[in-house]
């Protein structure tokens, strides 16, 4: 690490106090359970955690990152020279009020949490969101979805706080300029709760509807060490089938594989690399663009890669939570 930021982790530690976790894991956060520590790591459990971490951003400038559940993320092997705030259970409170279809929720409760809990008051909408093992928080930010559905669909509201010092507070979700797996949610912005507007449904058929999506998901998708999804599928077409059309499909490089259930799904090996996994991305978008002239986008999103290329080109996009 470089004298510099030694000095920047310091001056953030001081402020952070002793909540705050130096070297701290943080691969093993996440779906991937590869890839090194941060060289700082806030657990949020209230509000005063929250206002301390914007204290030691505004004042330092130290890089942050925001992690709920670890299903979106990978993290480099040598780690990130940063401040990870990591949004969990704690904040996974929720109201459901089933007279007018309102349901609050906070960012860390986990989505197939609130789809079984949604569906058995009676409420549909969020069925779909038992098929992603993400947090409220991360899939507010990516527009998180699936089986014809997304966050879009439902949610009316949201509330974040800017650890940068900006603008923030509760907000209508028109604020978030939705898009496919994409939002205005920003690298420094924590998520900290969303408001849906569900149907009035009947819950026998909507846990019937949970069943199935789990049902597929289990014979089609594999389970271990992934991410899900690590491309965003181009328009009218599947990133699944062009990787296995440009011979892709079940590729190995050192403890990284494409999944021969799913070859939108890039395998880690138990004690695996981080670095693996990257260069076998890599090498899956080069081959679908020699082969296709498709650049395939990541879905994915890289945290302490020294590198992140442009993802309009295929090449892997910003880091990010």
């Amino acid at each position: 690490m470089p004298a510099a930021n030694r000095d920047v982790i310091d001056a953030a530690a001081a402020i952070l106090g002793a909540r705050a976790q130096r070297s701290a894991p943080l691969g093993t956060r996440t779906t991937y359970r590869v890839g090194g520590p941060a060289a700082l790591l806030l657990e949020v459990v209230d509000e005063a955690d929250l206002m301390a971490a914007r204290r030691a951003v505004e004042a330092t400038g130290i890089a942050v990152v925001v992690v709920g559940r670890g299903s979106n993320l990978l993290v480099a092997d040598q780690g990130f020279d940063g401040l990870a705030v990591v949004v969990g259970e704690a904040q996974g409170n929720l109201d459901i009020d089933v007279a007018s279809g309102r349901v609050r929720a906070g960012a860390g409760l986990s989505l197939p949490v609130l789809a079984r809990r949604t569906a058995a008051a009676g409420l549909a909408g969020l069925e779909w969101a038992v098929g992603v093992p993400g947090s409220v928080g991360g899939a507010v930010r990516m527009n998180a979805g699936g089986h014809g559905s997304d966050m879009a669909a439902n949610l009316v509201g949201y509330g974040f706080v800017d650890l940068a010092g900006g603008d923030d507070g509760w907000f209508e979700a028109t604020r978030l300029d939705f898009g496919y797996r994409h939002s205005s949610v920003q690298a420094t912005h924590v998520v900290t709760a969303a408001e849906f507007a569900l149907d009035l449904g009947d819950a026998a058929a909507s846990e019937a509807a949970i069943a199935d999506i789990v049902r597929w998901r289990r014979e089609h998708q594999p389970g271990g060490q992934n991410a899900g999804s690590v491309f965003t599928n181009p328009p009218g077409d599947s990133a699944g089938r062009l990787v296995e059309e440009s011979g892709g499909g079940e590729l190995r490089r050192g403890s990284a594989t494409v999944s021969p259930r799913h070859a939108n799904f890039v395998q880690a090996d138990p004690g695996g690399s981080a670095d693996d996994v990257l260069a076998l991305i890599r090498e899956v978008q080069q081959r679908v663009k020699e082969k296709t002239g498709t650049g395939l986008c990541l879905e994915l999103q890289l945290v302490g890669f020294e590198t992140a290329g442009s993802s309009g080109e295929g090449l892997p996009g910003p880091e990010g939570p």
